[in-house]
């Protein structure tokens, strides 16, 4: 039984249909619904399911099976149009623009059936005297299908001359297609021209703005606007991510990934989608996503990763070279059907002028997770995808070929301290397999080998220290000795590192006093030294032992002392330098003084940069960063991470770059450029993912991201942003602090975007997850807009349990508005239940006494002031609630009873009001003012609705007028005033 058993049943059922997800399973529901019309024998209702039938396929992927119900109704309509009422009149001839642009979309249909119809339509408007607005729109398009400019320009001329009626397309959707066609004839400013009111939310329908900001991606990217193109994305893919019918519009954000380095964005896409692939029902649709699934593939066999698993057709695993060929040959074929039906080749020329492009940006930052593909590496190219330039890439000459080419590139790096001298030693390595070498060159080989490995070089150092000795350098072979302890002291074992180095250091200043090594080498032994128990300092935790101070500064002056005046031109000696101040700069700072730490940092990182060392000083000018912050001083803060990133250049590796960027995010924030900040949370989100670091870094800049939009009100991007942060975000790495704070954010987003259901599901995780907090102001908040949202999701039950909790926590906090707030809202929602107006009043008026047993209470002057503000909006509240409960079907001395009710109640706001007198604009008073005003004149009580009109009038009176400033309220209220002394007029008069 479906329970349609009349024509009511029926319409409820169509209407609850509707409201559905697009696809198969709202097609078959009204394919069923189309038989239960027929068994009412009602020719209205078989009607209306057949108009119902025509649009949810319209609003789908089988749009080619709108033809039959269509001319079925057509034939209705020329048997017996009396059947039609004006609804169903008017939208019969309303979807002859979806026929006429389905049998466009179907290759199979002749273009002389197209061109035939297109004349039916011409003649059918005519005769119900419909302007020829919507006959030249679709001329338009079947001139801009087959590739006629001569007759698409003329047809889209007639199109904007004729006349606007109850045909025309909306105005949305007037607008995506005429900027369409300016786009098409390459006049991309004029077209996003046209668009803007649409962007802006002027004009708007069921697909607009979806399929604008679709279309406006490439258009902007050609003119190099690429904020508002990532912005478009991400604000248009969310609303065409649920859509089935908006395969085309999808392709546009597929292409937009293809076209700016964001093809691993791309393959999400696709895995959302499989059924995009083959869905056959539009083929014009299919073939625009098909010719973007080549453009996507080809570009990641570009980049070498031709053989890289891709989501495609289901029935086999595609890679990314297989896909190509696959998509390419189908949108091709399907192609040559529309252009065998059109008699051009147009179609095929678009397509593959499609595949055909170019990126229109390297590199375009989306904010949103995504894992990157593996960049196949050339040989001898570093790992990752974005990592500095390699060796020959340095200024200088380029590497010459054979071992000793490469062994003098390697000390060229190496003896200038410059960037990627492990690797060139690596490469030397590797060209010195099996070939003689002396003792000084394996020795060198090995010294790099060990800084290569971090925290486990130490056995080879040693090994490195050996070959040293046998080469006659015994210098340098305690300085790798030296090295050798530091990276133990690295591994965490300081003591034994303090107790390695002290031979080393002993022997070393009696060969410099001899005369056997010299100053470089004596330099590195007591560098070392110094780092070992700079490594004790930065281990200690809490305050610093004064031992542990002084033995790491006097290392440290030791080096300076050694080195100072003595450094000339070799960059080592000169960094050694720089590296001592800077220990004493973080001596500093730990010992609480943060101004000569900062004053020391700097003065090293300037050292560095002098030396022609600019990476060198990243490191410090982060840290002088922090400490400015500390001081309060955000100017130079922001100076110092700007230089970092200047100095670091193309040597900084992607995750140092991605947290100097979030801690610039932090510093213009807090200098109130809150744009520029979400520019860098972006950046620091690209490169954390560069890194690897998607999961944890990445995870947190996006949640610095989605925050920063979220103040800037760009709620669809913010709401991209904050789920893909949500993705990986976890309480035991980022805090269940930054995870509450991210769904928080999160449910405003999706409330302002109208997506009630899923802010009240993320405000309730997010509230789920505060209720174990000591503090519960937070999970009270979070409770009470919950149930907001789940009230504006028409939820009211579940509202009111989430409101009366929150209820209770304000009360635990003893936060009387709050609860009195909670209070009012169940009441509201009352009214809309089966409780009614009784359980309403009782809730309305357990908020007025809340109030009032608060004021009793206090004796601080500020909260009583807002206290009394409370109960003053609690009796205007009141009011309307009664006003808007007296049932139109009451007898008149029910309804005037409960009218006389709530003007007594809004006669207490204005009481109310009137004692708060705080010196702030009296619109609260007005406004219940002309409530009540509005019920004396329901009461029949005309002299005093006019005395409260004067009243609001004089309150205003010394207020600039209209045209001199008053804001946007005052004129409200004085017109409102004007209108009820109008009415009271018209009913003294009448």
């Amino acid at each position: 039984m479906t329970g349609i058993t009349d024509f009511d049943a029926l319409r409820r059922a169509m209407a609850e249909n509707s409201e559905q997800p697009e696809g198969p399973a709202r097609n078959a529901r009204a394919e069923q619904l189309l038989g239960e019309a027929e068994r009412l024998n009602i020719p209205l209702a078989v009607i209306e399911a057949l108009g119902h039938q025509l649009k949810v396929y319209n609003y789908s992927s089988e749009k080619d099976k709108m033809f039959v119900p269509f001319a079925r109704l057509l034939r209705m309509w020329d048997e017996r149009p009396e059947d039609f009422d004006e609804y169903e009149a008017h939208s019969l001839h309303w979807v002859f623009k979806w026929v006429s642009a389905g049998m466009l979309d179907q290759p199979h249909v002749p273009l002389a059936s197209v061109e035939k119809w297109l004349g039916e339509m011409e003649h059918r408007y005519r005769l119900a005297g419909h302007s020829e607005r919507a006959v030249r729109g679709a001329e338009f398009s079947v001139a801009a299908h087959v590739g006629d400019v001569e007759r698409a320009e003329r047809a889209f001329a007639a199109w904007l001359a004729a006349d606007r009626d109850t045909m025309a397309d909306c105005h949305a959707c007037e607008l995506h297609g005429q900027g369409w066609w300016q786009a098409e004839r390459g006049r991309d400013a004029e077209a996003l021209q046209l668009w803007a009111p649409v962007l802006e939310g002027v004009y708007s329908c069921a697909h607009e703005p979806h399929t604008v900001l679709a279309s406006s991606l490439v258009p902007l990217l050609r003119l190099g606007r690429l904020e508002e193109a990532r912005a478009h994305h991400l604000r248009g893919f969310r609303l065409v991510r649920t859509m089935e019918s908006m395969r085309g519009a999808y392709a546009d954000h597929v292409e937009f990934c293809a076209l700016t380095g964001n093809e691993a964005r791309g393959l999400e896409l696709l895995a959302e989608r499989p059924a995009y692939f083959t869905d056959e029902g539009h083929p014009r649709s299919r073939l625009e996503f098909l010719s973007v699934v080549a453009l996507l593939m080809e570009r990641l066999c570009a980049l070498g990763l031709g053989d890289q698993r891709v989501p495609g057709p289901a029935g086999r695993t595609w890679t990314a070279r297989g896909l190509a060929a696959h998509a390419r040959g189908e949108a091709l074929a399907l192609a040559a059907r529309f252009d065998d039906r059109n008699g051009t080749s147009y179609v095929s020329e678009r397509a593959r002028a499609r595949m055909a492009q170019r990126p229109l940006a390297q590199r375009l930052p989306l904010g949103v997770r995504a894992v990157r593909p593996a960049t196949a590496a050339g040989p001898g190219a570093p790992a990752g995808a974005e990592r500095a330039a390699g060796p020959a890439e340095e200024s200088g000459p380029s590497r010459p070929p054979g071992l000793p080419g490469l062994l003098a590139e390697a000390r060229r790096l190496s003896d200038g301290l410059l960037p990627h001298a492990v690797e060139a030693w690596a490469a030397v390595a590797r060209a010195a397999e099996g070939a003689e070498l002396d003792a000084r060159d394996r020795a060198e080989i090995a010294d790099h080998e060990a800084m290569g490995l971090g925290p486990q070089g130490a056995e080879t150092f040693e090994r490195a220290a050996e070959l040293y000795e046998e080469a006659g350098d015994p210098g340098e072979a305690l300085a790798a000795h030296a090295r050798a302890a530091y990276v133990r002291a690295l591994a965490g074992d300081v003591d034994g590192a303090v107790a390695a180095v002290a031979g080393p250091y002993d022997r070393v200043l009696a060969l410099y006093a001899e005369g056997g090594t010299g100053i470089p080498q004596a330099a590195g032994v007591l560098m070392g030294r110094a780092r070992i128990l700079m490594r004790r300092v930065q281990e200690t935790e809490g305050p610093l032992p004064q031992r542990v101070r002084t033995d790491a500064e006097a290392a440290v002056r030791e080096v300076l002392a050694l080195v100072g005046g003595r450094a000339g031109d070799d960059v080592r000696l000169a960094a050694r330098i720089a590296e001592g101040h800077a220990m004493l700069a973080e001596l500093a700072a730990r010992s609480g003084d943060a101004e000569r730490g900062a004053e020391l940092f700097a003065g090293a990182a300037a050292e560095f940069v002098a030396a022609g060392l600019p990476w060198f000083a990243v490191e410090y000018e982060a840290r002088l960063a922090g400490l400015a912050h500390q001081l309060g001083d955000l100017v130079e803060a922001e100076r110092a991470l700007r230089a970092a990133l200047e100095h670091g250049g193309t040597h900084l590796e992607p995750v140092g770059r991605a947290q100097l960027h979030l801690q610039l995010a932090e510093v213009v924030c807090g200098r109130g450029r809150g744009g520029e900040a979400a520019e860098h949370a972006l950046e620091a989100a690209h490169w954390a993912d560069a890194a690897g670091e998607g999961p944890t870094l990445g995870a947190w800049a996006r949640h610095q991201l989605g925050g920063l939009l979220v103040r800037q009100g760009r709620w669809a991007e913010a709401a991209e942003v904050l789920e893909s942060a949500l993705a990986d975000l976890r309480a035991d790495t980022h805090g269940d602090g930054v995870v509450v704070q991210t769904q928080w954010w999160l449910g405003d987003c999706l409330s302002e975007l109208g997506e009630h259901r899923a802010a009240a599901e993320r405000r309730l995780q997010a509230a789920e997850t505060a209720r174990h907090w000591p503090e519960q102001h937070d999970h009270a908040t979070l409770a009470h807009l919950a149930a907001e949202s789940l009230g504006q999701a028409g939820l009211p039950a579940d509202a009111d349990r989430a409101y009366a909790r929150a209820g209770e926590l304000w009360r635990s906090l003893g936060n009387v508005h709050g609860l009195v707030r909670s209070l009012r809202a169940r009441a509201w929602l009352a009214l809309r239940t089966e409780d009614g107006p009784d359980a309403a009043r009782a809730l309305m008026t357990a908020a007025v006494e809340e109030c009032a047993d608060a004021l009793g209470g206090t004796e601080d002057e500020e909260s009583r002031l807002r206290l009394v503000g409370e109960l003053g909006h609690t009796h205007r509240q009141f009011g309307d609630l009664l006003a808007r409960s007296a049932a139109e079907d009451a007898d008149d001395d029910s309804i005037r009873a409960t009218l006389e009710e709530a003007l007594g109640q809004m006669a207490r706001a204005v009481a109310v009001f009137v004692s708060l007198d705080d010196g702030t604009p009296p619109h609260a008073r007005t406004g219940a003012e002309l409530a009540a005003g509005w019920l004396e004149t329901d009461l029949g009580r005309p002299a005093q609705a006019a005395a409260r009109a004067r009243a609001v009038l004089r309150a205003y009176a010394d207020t600039a007028d209209a045209d001199g400033g008053a804001d946007e309220t005052v004129r409200a209220r004085r017109a409102e005033a004007e209108q009820l002394l109008q009415v009271v007029e018209e009913q003294a008069t009448g």
